[in-house]
């Protein structure tokens, strides 16, 4: 299972070794404790969106960029995990035409359709 907080924990360090700052200057900028920044770090510890922007300015990051990131880190670990409705029976999977953008059918959520169409 893919877990958003070791993505995020990975994009921060990395970030944070590319610049080649230490944990210990990171959390006194971000003014939070060490060992709380370590375990954000290592993914262990899921961050509020508080800790996040106080973490990207310590960096002097843009949380977007962060975000960006690990959403592309997602993306790649969601290809590579083998699909987990593949051997469910053909009732239960969803329709591709459902699940690309532009090609909502009436039957799903049409207020969504309405508000795409706009």
């Amino acid at each position: 299972m893919i877990l958003l907080r070791q993505l995020l924990g990975d994009v921060l360090r990395r970030l944070r070794v590319r610049q080649g700052r230490t944990l210990r200057e990171v959390s006194t900028l971000a003014r939070v404790s060490l060992g709380y920044l370590s375990e954000v770090e290592r993914g262990q510890k899921e961050a509020s969106s508080e800790l996040l922007a106080s973490i990207c300015g310590a960096l002097g990051v843009p949380l977007s960029q962060v975000l960006r990131e690990v959403s592309d880190q997602f993306a790649l670990a969601e290809l590579q995990a083998t699909p987990v409705l593949a051997d469910a029976p053909e009732h239960e999977r969803i329709p591709l035409a459902e699940t690309v953008p532009g090609s909502i059918s009436d039957s799903v959520f049409p207020e969504v359709k309405d508000m795409v169409a706009a």
